[in-house]
């Protein structure tokens, strides 16, 4: 089956602009929905599942800022990108202060509308949503920093953010993807001196090789084709706040340099610039890797680890803390509940022990995602285990091994058994992990940690069809 159009709401009070820009984002293979100002958008938003907004920044009654902010009450992962004019690119900093993505100026070039609205897209995807992200209201007796959970765990990372959120110290968060650390480094924010400045986050990985120096340090006009106006970097526009990294460890080495000299320094220059320029900013990185391992095969620098690793912190995977899923189902309740309008009262216990035996290789996100599906499908006031997913279901029980025949040696015949269950195991992981990444072998590779050579080859052993490995899917 192939893979579902984005949907992309384009909003702009010139009829000419917003059918040239729909014209080239149909062209692209994107679904296009358009609307004349953010109230005919916020009707769009309300009515319609979209993955990317595009706005002009001015327009009469609700303008692209209203727009922005009303946006992102819908929906807090959605990515909001403002089109302006030369005059008002302050304003457009100003709005990504606020939360928007990123921002083009008119006249825009084709190629870097492509690269912002692909870089948006994949930013999305490998985001997902925050699962753990608290509600509006009062908070849960299971809740601190908007991190629901009460496991050994989880209560050392409660200590850890009260201990360093108000102070400048560069924080290094690891964990497995779905584990919620973009939530840790926001309490880190939240938390500090630096609340009401910006917190604008990077997606290392979303971000290709050869636009990652402009993207964090910004360019001046003229600096490479295309470049027709200067645009501050994500440094410059968190001076005074935090600035979050997500997966750090995608920079590539030749960048890192860099990086350690603006962290050290607190000082950088545009790419094609001469002047120097200084920002105060504190910095909380995050990553999936092994970064000891990517210092020894050399594609991490040790020095830049050492200045990032000042105040670790582990974020345990779900299975690590089982006693948080039952915390966790009654909040995606809730959310789910108001988000989809239905009244779906509580979870049957034979759903539970399910959802309690599950090993949940995608985290908390999986939950998320696995609770909103079941809420989205009920019929009823109660999630029954029919409700859940097959793999959930399945994957609850250890597999049957195969019945030993009664002509076997015992001995030869537990070693087929257990051949047989790891050979079922490692099918099933590779499969799942494929369906979490959409087919992508490199995505998936990185969530089971192996190299993706050493996928390919796994595939081929077990008969598994290699999928199309678009790492920048449409």
């Amino acid at each position: 089956m192939l893979p579902e159009k984005k949907q992309i709401l384009v909003v702009d009070d010139e009829p000419n602009l917003r059918k040239v820009l729909a014209a080239q984002l149909a062209r692209d293979g994107y679904d296009v929905h358009t609307a004349e100002d953010g109230e005919q958008a916020l009707a769009l938003l309300r009515d319609h599942h979209i993955d990317l907004v595009i706005t002009d920044l001015r327009m009469p009654r609700i303008d692209g800022m209203e727009l922005l902010r009303q946006a992102v009450e819908i929906d807090d992962t959605l990515p909001v990108v403002m089109i302006t004019a030369h005059g008002t690119v302050d304003n457009a900093v100003e709005a990504l202060k606020t939360g928007a993505f990123d921002f083009i100026t008119k006249p825009f070039d084709q190629s870097e509308v492509r690269a912002i609205v692909r870089k948006a897209l994949r930013t999305r995807d490998l985001a997902g949503h925050e699962a753990t992200r608290q509600p509006s209201g009062a908070p849960q007796a299971d809740a601190r920093y908007g991190i629901i959970g009460m496991s050994p765990g989880i209560l050392a990372i409660y200590d850890v953010i009260a201990r360093v959120a108000d102070t400048p110290t560069t924080v290094l968060i690891s964990g497995e993807s779905g584990t919620g650390k973009e939530l840790v480094a926001r309490a880190l924010h939240e938390n500090s001196s630096r609340r009401d400045k910006p917190f604008i986050k990077v997606n290392c990985a979303a971000i290709p090789r050869d636009l990652m120096e402009s993207e964090l340090f910004g360019y001046e006009r003229g600096a490479f084709t295309g470049a027709v106006t200067s645009k501050p970097g994500r440094f410059e526009l968190a001076s005074g706040g935090t600035l979050f990294l997500d997966e750090i460890g995608s920079i590539p080495v030749e960048m890192q340099v860099k990086l350690l000299r603006a962290l050290q320094e607190s000082e950088f220059e545009r790419v094609g610039g001469i002047k120097t320029l200084r920002v105060d900013v504190r910095l909380v990185a995050a990553t999936n890797s092994d970064l000891k391992r990517e210092i020894a095969q050399g594609a991490f620098r040790e020095d830049l680890y050492y200045r990032l690793n000042v105040v670790p912190i582990r974020l345990p995977s779900l299975r690590e803390r089982k006693e948080d899923i039952e915390p966790l189902v009654t909040h995606f309740l809730k959310k789910f509940n108001a988000r989809l309008k239905k009244s779906v009262k509580s979870v049957h216990p034979e759903a539970a022990a399910l959802l309690a035996r599950y090993p949940w290789p995608g985290n908390i996100r999986e939950l998320e995602n696995v609770m909103e599906r079941a809420i989205l499908f009920s019929d009823r006031d109660v999630v029954l285990a029919q409700d859940l997913p097959l793999d959930v279901r399945q994957d609850s029980e250890p597999p049957p091994g195969p019945a030993l025949s009664q002509d076997t040696d015992a001995s030869d015949g537990l070693k087929e058994q257990v051949k047989a269950a790891m050979s079922r195991l490692e099918r099933h992981l590779i499969v799942r992990a494929l369906e979490q990444t959409g087919g992508n072998v490199t995505h998936a590779a990185r969530l089971l940690k192996i190299s993706r050579k050493g996928l390919q080859l796994k595939m081929k052993e077990l008969s598994l069809r290699e999928r199309d490995d678009r790492s920048d899917p449409p």
